[in-house]
């Protein structure tokens, strides 16, 4: 029985947690001004970092907007990461540093638009450093 109730609650929880990452975005998309021309055009990313693996994870997201940039802690950086690389987080320059070899899975994912053209990324990582490293201010969702 015991079990039963864990594994119902851990699907609700996970219900909730997506629940709530697609009404941020509905309520960020609404709030956002709009452009002189149209907002389709702007370049924009849904960010999300889930920590843990499946059974026991912690999702956070936001809507990272760029012109101008907004919607991230560190929008303009991160803006500025993307538009180097035409909005290509594969090729995003990795950064020179150390990590634990320690594994506390990370996984990064983005969806979105840049440049007029569809953007899908998904990319699990060893832990948040080496995530970090690889992605810059584009996947940092600090709170």
């Amino acid at each position: 029985m015991t079990s039963t109730i864990t594994a119902t609650t851990t699907t609700v929880r996970r219900a909730a947690h997506v629940g709530l990452a697609a009404a941020s975005v509905l309520l960020l998309a609404a709030a956002a001004p709009a452009t002189a021309g149209s907002s389709a055009g702007t370049d924009h990313l849904y960010l999300m970092v889930t920590t843990g693996d499946g059974r026991s994870s912690d999702t956070r997201g936001t809507l990272l907007l760029c012109d101008p940039p907004q919607g991230h802690g560190r929008a303009a950086e991160a803006c500025a990461e993307l538009d180097s690389v035409g909005g290509d987080l594969d090729a995003l320059e990795p950064a020179d540093g150390y990590c634990p070899m320690l594994y506390a899975p990370v996984t990064a994912q983005a969806r979105g638009e840049w440049n007029g053209r569809p953007v899908e990324y998904r990319q699990t990582f060893s832990n948040g450093c080496v995530m970090r490293a690889r992605t810059g201010a584009v996947f940092a969702l600090e709170s």
